[in-house]
């Protein structure tokens, strides 16, 4: 099956045994030190400081070896001081303050500073860090309740106790993401989301959010907020993520392919099977936990060693219900939970690569336009000569004409054309034609004609309109747009290179997290079958010590000495007590 080689297509993997260097830039893009244009101060990357992953930090976390030392505020202080910092969710609380319904706010906890937040507000944080940076791979919310969920709970869904402490977990998740990222823990707007000293709807509403552009294509990617970004940018098509590329990058389609790959084996078969394995989890400790006060029960109505037994078994199937129940969340939060955000991952990072292609068409697109205008100025160009060629010849036929009466003069032979001077006014040359001048704009409109006066006027200029003053007009205006569109060729050029070299280093840190938080799970989820398995093992063993205990029936006859004791012939026979005859 195809999901079961998914490392073998792994554009990202960057272990050389498996692929070679080209197919990882790593070590050929430094992500601190992209080209050209050169980012936004604060947006070059942080010394590198290792991301902890998830669940736990695990035993293969690197101490930070470097720290930065020009600090914009005090959380980010905090965030690089290079200690083993966590940002913790330390409640959820139901409020309703500046509001007129109550609503669920997240008390959040950055060293010494604490925050409130709604969870509409954690989704504005990540819309905002997706403009700001549309390069990166900005780590997922917790989901939306579904409209199922609104059906079967409807107003209690929002307080459902479950649901809450979920978000409550994922959400923590999130914050410390991009406080381990390396750009991303940089920006001062995710400081100030964590200070609660600060109106979150200003910062909404003040620089740099308020800078963003309508259109994210149309803006530098290393910098969109960027106030002196050249006009050219406006020129630059706005084209579909689904129109083709002539010359695509093959790394980036293999990332595509696998991106879809993995997508659709984690929110398939992976997800559905841990929904049903959770779901029989649940239903067999509900079992265990009905079973526990049955037995626990009957032990009351029986007496001696019997009774001792019962409540003995009955306290082995109560463990085994607790410890399932524990099991059952272990692996909804260190297995069932992290397995959804990478769902969301894989659908984040395939919007990434639709954004970079977007990039490249629009490159291609910019290519096309500028040649298509090349082309039309070299027509008007064309049109220019044929013109000026014309022009001469007709100047030169002039000349002749004009001097053609005074050689007939000269010879004593006055032509008629002479004598026609003498008499009259010259009448004015055949090759000359003057500008039509249009209607009189002084004349008086008739009421209620002024719109089609207009429009007639515009019309007539259009169709009488001086052959050479439009050619010329438009060489003028070709040659504007071809300078615009030079402009914005290289700027493309620029944003594309960008994107590319920060995308891909960014999907090999991903990369990297992925197998780290991998690993993590699988020896999370089996530590907590071990710890199951061994819980349940010393219930068992010691409901078995007791039942030991309780005598052998009365009517049974001991067997021979010299008899095979083997556990088949010391087995107890039902049907003869039952009979009440021993064996």
């Amino acid at each position: 099956m195809d999901h079961l080689n998914l490392e073998d297509d792994n554009p990202f993997e960057t272990d050389a045994d498996r692929l070679s260097s080209e197919t990882s830039s790593t070590s050929k893009v430094n992500i601190s030190a992209p080209s050209s244009p050169p980012p936004h101060p604060a947006r070059l990357l942080s010394p590198a400081s290792p991301s902890r992953p998830f669940p736990s930090p695990g035993s293969n976390r690197q101490p930070q070896t470097t720290f930065k030392s020009d600090f914009c505020c005090t959380r980010d202080r905090w965030l690089h001081s290079g200690e083993d910092i966590e940002i913790l969710i330390m409640d959820a609380q139901k409020t309703s303050v500046n509001s007129s319904t109550p609503y669920i706010t997240y008390v959040i906890r950055a060293g010494n500073a604490e925050s409130r937040h709604r969870y509409s507000e954690f989704e504005s944080l990540r819309s905002s860090l997706v403009k700001l940076y549309p390069t990166l791979i900005i780590p997922p919310i917790p989901s939306k309740q579904t409209i199922g969920d609104y059906a079967t709970k409807q107003a209690k869904a929002k307080e459902d106790a479950a649901m809450i402490a979920r978000r409550k977990r994922m959400l923590q998740t999130f914050l410390n993401r991009i406080g381990r990222h390396p750009i991303l823990s940089n920006e001062h707007i995710f400081h100030r989301f964590l200070d609660g000293e600060v109106s979150w709807t200003e910062v909404l509403n003040s620089p740099p959010l308020s800078l963003l552009p309508k259109n994210i294509l149309k803006a530098p990617s290393h910098n969109p907020t960027d106030p002196n970004a050249s006009p050219a940018y406006a020129v630059l098509p706005n084209p579909s993520a689904t129109h083709p590329l002539r010359n695509p990058d093959q790394r980036f389609i293999d990332s595509e392919v696998f991106t879809n790959k993995f997508h659709n084996h984690l929110s398939g078969p992976m997800e559905k099977v841990t929904r049903r394995t959770l779901k029989r989890w649940s239903e067999n400790a509900q079992d265990y936990s009905e079973l526990g006060a049955a037995l626990n029960g009957f032990s009351l109505n029986e007496s001696g060693a019997l009774a001792s037994a019962m409540e003995k078994t009955g306290q082995a199937v109560d463990a085994t219900y607790m410890s399932t129940t524990r099991l059952l969340q272990e692996l909804e939060q260190n297995w069932s939970e992290p397995l959804h955000e990478y769902s969301q991952f894989a659908s984040i990072i395939k919007k990434l690569l639709s954004y970079r292609h977007q990039k490249h068409v629009q490159y291609e697109m910019t290519q096309d336009g500028l040649e298509s205008k090349r082309e039309m100025l070299e027509e008007y160009e064309k049109s220019e000569r044929e013109a000026k060629r014309l022009e001469e010849a007709l100047s030169r036929g002039r000349v002749r004409s004009m001097s053609s009466p005074g050689e007939a003069t000269s010879n004593g032979t006055p032509s008629q054309e002479g004598s026609a001077d003498a008499d009259g006014p010259e009448e004015p040359s055949s090759a000359y034609l003057p500008p039509h001048p249009g209607p009189n704009p002084y004349k008086k409109r008739t009421p209620g004609m002024g719109f089609l006066n207009a429009l007639s006027y515009t019309l007539h200029g259009m169709m009488d309109v001086d052959p050479e003053t439009a050619r010329r007009n438009g060489i003028s205006k070709t040659r504007e747009n071809i300078s615009q569109l030079e402009d914005a060729l290289h700027l493309s050029a620029q944003d594309l290179k960008y994107a590319s070299s920060t995308i891909q280093a960014d999907l090999d840190r991903f990369q990297r997290q992925k197998v780290a938080d991998l690993r993590e799970m699988s020896i999370s989820m089996a530590r907590s079958h071990r710890d199951w398995c061994k819980k349940n093992l010393e219930a068992w063993q010691a409901a078995k010590n007791e039942i030991e205990k309780i005598p052998d029936h009365p009517n049974r006859v001991a067997s021979p000495q010299n008899e095979d004791a083997s556990p088949s012939n010391l087995r107890r026979d039902s049907t003869a007590t039952v009979n009440g005859n021993g064996r």
